[in-house]
Formats: C-alpha cells, sequence, structure tokens
C-alpha cells in the first residue's frame, strides 16, 4: 500500500471522491502543510497555522497508478484558483499536493503542467496554482469531519471519471 496527500479545498468532498476511485483502500481528512503541530479545525480554518485541508489517500498501486489518482485530483477542484474553491477562501483551501518521494513530485509537476497546457484532464482558466510541496506532517481531522459527505447523505463520486470509479 501506499500513500498520496491532496488537498483541494474543504476536505469533505475530496475525502468523497477518492473513496470511490478503485484501488483506493481508505481516506482520512486532515491538515498538512502548516507550522503549528496538532492544531484543531477552528484554529486551522482562523487562516494563521498554515495548513490545508488535505487528504490522505491509502492506495493499492497494483489497482490504481499515481498519475491516476493525480488526474482525480485535478478533475474535482479548479486548480487555477489561488487559495480558494467556491465559496471557501483562505490558504487552508489552496491546492496542493504533498509528495513523499521524488517520483511523486516528478509526476505531480509533469500532470500540473499538462493541465496547464491544456491536455490534462480538465480545462483552465489560467496558470495552474496547485503548490507542490513536500509531506512533512498529517494532522487527522476531527472525527465528524471523517466521512462527511457519506455520514450525511451526499455524494462526489460523478466527478470521478467512470474509468476509475468503484
Amino acid at each position: 500500500m501506499e500513500t498520496a496527500y491532496f488537498a483541494a479545498g474543504c476536505f469533505w468532498g475530496v475525502e468523497d471522491a477518492f473513496r470511490n476511485v478503485k484501488g483506493v483502500s481508505s481516506v482520512r481528512s486532515g491538515y498538512a502543510g502548516g507550522h503549528t503541530a496538532n492544531p484543531s479545525y477552528d484554529e486551522v480554518c482562523s487562516g494563521t497555522t498554515g495548513h490545508a485541508e488535505t487528504v490522505e489517500v491509502t492506495y493499492d498501486a497494483e489497482q490504481v497508478s499515481y498519475d491516476d489518482l493525480l488526474r482525480v485530483f485535478f478533475t474535482i477542484h479548479d486548480p487555477s484558483q489561488k487559495n480558494r474553491q467556491g465559496p471557501d477562501i483562505g490558504e487552508q483551501y489552496r491546492s496542493a499536493v504533498f509528495y513523499t518521494t521524488e517520483e511523486q513530485r516528478s509526476a505531480a509537476e509533469r500532470v500540473a503542467g499538462e493541465v496547464e497546457a491544456g491536455n490534462g484532464p480538465r480545462r483552465v482558466n489560467g496558470p495552474v496554482q496547485t503548490q507542490i510541496e513536500s509531506a512533512e506532517t498529517f494532522y487527522p481531522a476531527e472525527g465528524y469531519h471523517q466521512r462527511y459527505f457519506e455520514k450525511h447523505g451526499f455524494s462526489n463520486a460523478p466527478a470521478v471519471p467512470e474509468h476509475l470509479r468503484v
């Protein structure tokens, strides 16, 4: 099993989308990319911790490739938005890939370049703003954030390309 970290706005829909990808065994909502140890949701929302709402994706690389996960990531949000997604505004809602290996870094840069050039999984209106950063520490979010869409009867599965859906 391998792990990937993605930030694409509010983590609820991002978590749900990745839960609907073949080969993904688990997804946790949490926080990454900041400077405060073990932040709470309220602290992250205050914009003072530097964290982004992030999902931790555990997957079987024999069933789904990291490139496929990147394509899902770039499909389910607008990577041309800086520090926002839809009505959610602030650094905590930034677009980011937190890589754990040099291979992940290289793949993220390549796919982001494809998206910016118009050859990726979606068209964007401007330069890709996705930050590509080394994964340091991931802090799981509070329990009520886990499986939020599932608990409240929502689904983001249609955002996942059909050939990758569970």
